[in-house]
């Protein structure tokens, strides 16, 4: 009797373990929802739809990109994470995935828990930038010149708890500088005012600032990525200009509701790895002076952990702290 019962959970097992190898073979059998948390054209949106062809292609199924902006991004990163954990939904996540942790007292996810990472598809620095009004050449001269005028100096953000003011608020930490916030809705309207001297310094993405750095209307100062960018090779980074061990990131990167079949998540991750070595595919984002990544699922996963500390220790140095 103890053989035949012993026989059965085994036989049962090895069932299980084909079905589930099966189901993955299979997937996807129908159009996959890869959900943005952020509205269309920006960077998040811009990197999932450079993806999203090549994993169609691949994978025989549409993967339909999904804007749900709102709320800082937690409303698009909330309906993801209580999507049924069938590989059908998926989420084109960012930096603000963690930062919104240390930010707010209450966010609708957990995002150690409520996730399974695939992979971080890019990751982008930004460049800190002074109107020509400033007299500082460099990250030196910067930290000089504000730390001799403490709480006088206005910096301009596209809006609290994003990454740009978070990446401020780094870079004001770690140099012990004090400046004044002026957070804006959208980083257009922050740009405006920088161009016309309203403001002083700001975190910008490459792609909005480097041509402003070309024309003459910007200096820039430092990269906040830990080696240069292409797109600017001439501008050292923030970290060897003057602030040793500074690095501030936005990254994008593909995660699947927690407890997805690993079988999925491994496929989707070896598929993206591919696809993220296409010469085309790494072209595409370079030229947004992005670089594709394409790391493990366990490495995103302890990425997200780091992150997580980090930007609380930023918020909490900050006295930031959202209801």
């Amino acid at each position: 009797m103890m053989v035949a019962t012993r026989s059965r959970i085994i036989c049962a097992a090895l069932i299980a373990v084909a079905a589930a190898d099966g189901y993955a073979q299979a997937y996807p059998a129908k159009p996959v929802r890869v959900v943005v948390p952020s509205s269309a054209g920006g960077g998040t949106d811009i990197v999932a739809r450079i993806i999203a062809p090549d994993l169609s292609k691949r994978l025989g199924q549409q993967f339909v990109i999904e804007n749900r902006a709102g709320a800082g991004t937690m409303i698009g990163i909330e309906i993801a994470s209580k999507a049924p954990p069938d590989g059908y939904t998926l989420l084109m996540g960012l930096s603000t995935l963690a930062i919104n942790s240390a930010l707010y007292k209450k966010v609708p996810y957990d995002p150690v828990r409520d996730f399974a990472p695939i992979t971080v598809v890019a990751s982008s620095g930004s460049i800190i930038v002074v109107h020509p009004s400033v007299p500082a050449k460099s990250i030196k001269e910067l930290i000089a010149f504000a730390r001799s005028r403490p709480g006088q100096m206005n910096y301009a953000s596209a809006g609290t708890g994003t990454y740009p003011h978070m990446t401020m608020e780094l870079f004001l930490s770690m140099a012990k500088l004090k400046m004044v916030h002026i957070a804006y809705k959208g980083t257009g309207p922050a740009m405006i005012d920088m161009l016309a001297g309203h403001t002083a310094v700001m975190a910008g993405t490459m792609v909005t600032t480097v041509p402003q750095i070309r024309a003459g209307r910007l200096r820039g100062l430092g990269v906040t990525t830990l080696e240069r960018n292409s797109a600017a090779p001439e501008i050292p980074t923030v970290a060897e200009a003057g602030l040793p061990g500074f690095e501030s990131v936005q990254w994008y990167g593909l995660l699947a509701p927690a407890n997805t079949p690993k079988d999925i998540v491994n496929r989707l991750h070896g598929e993206m790895a591919k696809i993220l070595q296409q010469p085309e595919i790494r072209q595409r984002f370079a030229a947004d002076g992005a670089d594709p990544v394409g790391n493990t699922p366990d490495q995103f996963a302890a990425y997200i952990k780091t992150e997580l500390t980090k930007w609380a220790k930023v918020a909490r140095d900050a006295g930031i702290k959202q209801e």
